[in-house]
């Protein structure tokens, strides 16, 4: 089975997918990360050098790539991945995939935003007072594909080790 992990930015889709991954015994995959060594360079540097256009056509051709693997794994999508091209539709329509969106209340994803705001460019050169309504327009545009996924965890004021026991118990 291939788990994917989906949910906004600092939603906890790596943290928890690791330690999913660690407590099932499979390989963990964060997708960006896995751009980033096809492309020799960061997100950051694609979406600068080559637009975000090209980024999301080689987003799509590797998250189909890696869903074509024999083998079982865990992945984590960026925040955006299934709201462009057809992924969501090619996450549904994946043998052996089940997707699994991290939900968190905009307040929550504000106070994590604001204390790592340098390590996110999407907020970096926000102000504070803006981020609550950026996450808040973001969730409502993307809210349509995260809510397709398989299963649904609230991930609100737990523990990372609680909810990866919860995952882990639903999809038991």
């Amino acid at each position: 089975m291939k788990f994917i992990f989906l949910g906004y930015m600092a939603s906890g889709k790596s943290t928890i997918g690791r330690l999913f991954a660690e407590k099932r015994g499979l390989n963990f995959i964060d997708l960006d990360a896995y751009i980033e060594e096809k492309e020799a360079m960061s997100v950051t540097e694609i979406f600068k050098s080559k637009g975000e256009i090209y980024f999301r056509k080689q987003e799509n051709l590797y998250l189909k790539e890696l869903l074509q693997l024999e083998e079982d794994f865990v992945l984590a999508l960026g925040g955006g991945t299934p709201c462009y091209a057809n992924n969501m539709n090619v996450l549904l329509e994946s043998a052996n995939t089940l997707s699994i969106y991290l939900k968190l209340k905009i307040t929550t994803l504000f106070n994590r935003l604001t204390k790592e705001k340098s390590e996110r460019p999407l907020v970096a050169d926000l102000e504070d007072n803006d981020i609550m309504e950026f996450i808040a327009k973001h969730l409502f545009e993307r809210g349509y594909y995260y809510n397709q996924a398989n299963i649904i965890v609230n991930g609100d004021d737990k523990e990372v080790e609680i909810l990866v026991e919860e995952v882990d118990r639903l999809l038991s």
